[in-house]
């Protein structure tokens, strides 16, 4: 192999590792939310992301009744106060390993310390007075609980002749059919649009470069992302809104990492939707809101009525349990919520792949050695090419390096000779570049896909992996818990765990089996590389190190096959002066 190629490689490598520490976001400080929540200024704006919640604070406090929400992937309640879903919990995912551990909750009421929860209502058009529901408004059902049975049914009297309604019906997974409907009884006609909308009002954190965290949608196929920062901008805004899009259906939500809440619109709804932030009082949080709203008001003649059907999605993001939905529902790509990246193409199939091998392994770790493997036969034959295309360069080193001492004065004559003798020898220094460049993007989906995949959390491996989601939790300083302290409480860089010494090894075996001749300081420099990986990679999460460690082995093993089995050309001039 070329130095030039191995000492830039190298050097790659290295700031891929040292950069990922930069990137990765930090685990945030814990927020607070105050025990009640701040009303948010009056704004002029109709839209319902802007619209205020003064009157919910503005009133005193009013007990209301919850109905239950039971399913076998989720439970929780909605308030009647407000008609909000507010309280979600996912029942097949835990926190953490603990037995003991907390449901991953999905949705808090307004005073908890994460409020985030989804708000269904009406405006008034221009010109319509009608008194609306608001977030302090008490409901009335005669319903308990909604499971996937028996839906549920809340309705409000506004006392002006109007009556509104919301029916709401669950699935055994993750998706609620909600139906508004208004009544009006009255004796003049009143225009109104219907909303539905995603509020999280705390403090939320981004993503980082590997996953998106924050506001999402999916309106006329096109894809729409933006960061909780960029949000925050929006409170200077007039109307509070950062982004708007009108169309034809779609979808609109807030996506975490392993989980999403979005509101759905029905597939032939003229609908908009956007993304906003409403700056709360000095000292909070403020207001991050998403979702959709009816684009043309609907009037209701007296004695007539008016509905539109939509629904919520809140759970996690399993990439079939998506893409069923998106056919059943008519929704246009909701497994876009997971950050697929620049190279979906790829790492979809690839996502499809590893959790089919997971599924029939039953481990995941297996599973992804398992893909690796595969990847490497087909790879294998491009592997082989390159293998090849460097025997020849190496081959042609000496004569090479001969050219440049002679005419080390003049670099352009030296560059001619070397272009033609690779002319002369059939060699093209780029033939063992492509097949680099070919499986460079199929590696890094490879890696990315590790970061989106929600079968990886909380999965175990053999022995003390119990999470491949997170790093090995060994560690040679402390002689591998043995010693009541941890190192890295002191200095961070002190956790070498087993995984990560193996990997270390690993990148050992690659360099002696592709050791070339070099200066003595260039050598040292290479030397000391598998040690730096060993200190960066350790607090990688353990599905990396396993990755890394068995492709440098497939690699190693590879390597030497192909090099049993290649017979390099001897070199045209060479053979002349053989003659």
């Amino acid at each position: 192999m070329d130095i030039k190629r191995i000492i830039a490689a190298t050097i790659l490598s290295g700031l891929i590792l040292i950069g990922f520490d930069y990137f990765m976001p930090k685990p945030a400080p814990a927020t607070h939310a105050p025990a009640q929540i701040a009303a948010t200024p009056p704004v002029s704006s109709q839209s319902s992301l802007a619209s205020t919640d003064a009157a919910q604070n503005a009133a005193p406090a009013v007990a209301a009744r919850r109905l239950t929400v039971r399913s076998p992937d989720v439970q929780g309640s909605i308030t009647l106060k407000g008609a909000l879903l507010d309280d979600l919990v996912l029942t097949k995912y835990r926190e953490t390993l603990a037995k003991d551990s907390p449901l991953v909750r999905l949705l808090s009421a307004p005073g908890s310390a994460a409020p985030s929860y989804v708000v269904i209502g009406w405006e008034n058009a221009p010109g319509s007075n009608a008194a609306l529901p608001e977030l302090n408004t008490v409901w009335q059902s005669n319903d308990d609980a909604l499971d996937p049975t028996h839906p549920v049914t809340m309705h409000w009297d506004n006392g002006q002749g109007q009556v509104f309604i919301i029916r709401l019906s669950i699935d055994s997974h993750y998706v609620i059919a909600v139906q508004q409907t208004v009544e009006n009884h009255g004796t003049t006609p009143v225009s109104l649009i219907p909303y539905q909308r995603v509020q999280r009002d705390y403090e939320a954190q981004g993503g980082s470069w590997t996953e998106h965290e924050g506001p999402v949608s999916v309106m006329d196929g096109r894809l729409n992302d933006e960061s909780y920062k960029n949000l925050r901008d929006a409170a200077t805004h007039p109307d509070h809104t950062y982004w708007a899009k009108n169309g034809t259906g779609g979808w609109v939500g807030l996506s975490d990492k392993y989980w999403l809440t979005a509101v759905l619109a029905e597939s032939t709804a003229p609908v908009s939707a956007s993304f906003g932030f409403v700056p709360g009082l000095p000292g909070t949080a403020g207001s991050y809101r998403v979702g959709f709203t009816a684009q043309s008001a609907q009037t209701i003649m007296p004695n007539g009525s008016i509905s539109m059907n939509s629904h919520i999605f809140a759970g996690a993001k399993v990439v079939d349990l998506l893409q069923s939905y998106s056919r059943d529902l008519h929704v246009p790509d909701l497994d876009k919520a997971i950050d697929f990246g620049w190279f979906s193409f790829l790492t979809r199939p690839i996502l499809t792949l590893l959790h089919w091998l997971y599924v029939h392994l039953g481990n995941f770790g297996l599973a992804l050695m398992a893909l690796t493997l595969i990847v490497k036969i087909i790879l294998f034959p491009l592997a082989a090419k390159a293998s090849a295309s460097s025997g020849r360069m190496r081959l042609l080193a000496p004569k090479i390096q001969e050219i440049r001492e002679r005419h080390k004065d003049d670099p352009m004559a030296a560059n001619q000779k070397v272009m033609a003798l690779y002319k002369e020898e059939g060699v093209s220094p780029a033939s063992g570049c492509l097949p680099m460049l070919i499986q460079a993007p199929i590696f890094f989906c490879l890696y990315k896909m590790l970061y989106i995949s929600i079968d990886e959390r909380h999965a175990p491996f053999f022995g003390w992996i119990h999470d491949l989601s997170i790093p090995d939790p060994t560690n040679i300083f402390n002689l591998f818990g043995l010693l009541p302290f941890d190192p890295t409480a002191y200095i961070s860089m002190l956790h070498v765990s087993v995984w990560g010494t193996a990997l270390g090894i690993t990148f050992w075996l690659l360099q002696r089996q592709t050791t070339v001749t070099m200066d003595p300081a260039q050598a040292r420099i290479m030397q000391f590389m598998p040690l730096v990986y060993v200190f960066f990679m350790s607090s990688f999460p353990a599905s990396l190190l396993v990755y890394y460690t068995w492709n440098n082995l497939l690699t190693f093993a590879q390597q030497a096959f192909i090099q049993s089995r290649t017979t390099l050309p001897v070199p045209v001039t060479t053979a002349k002066k053989g003659r």
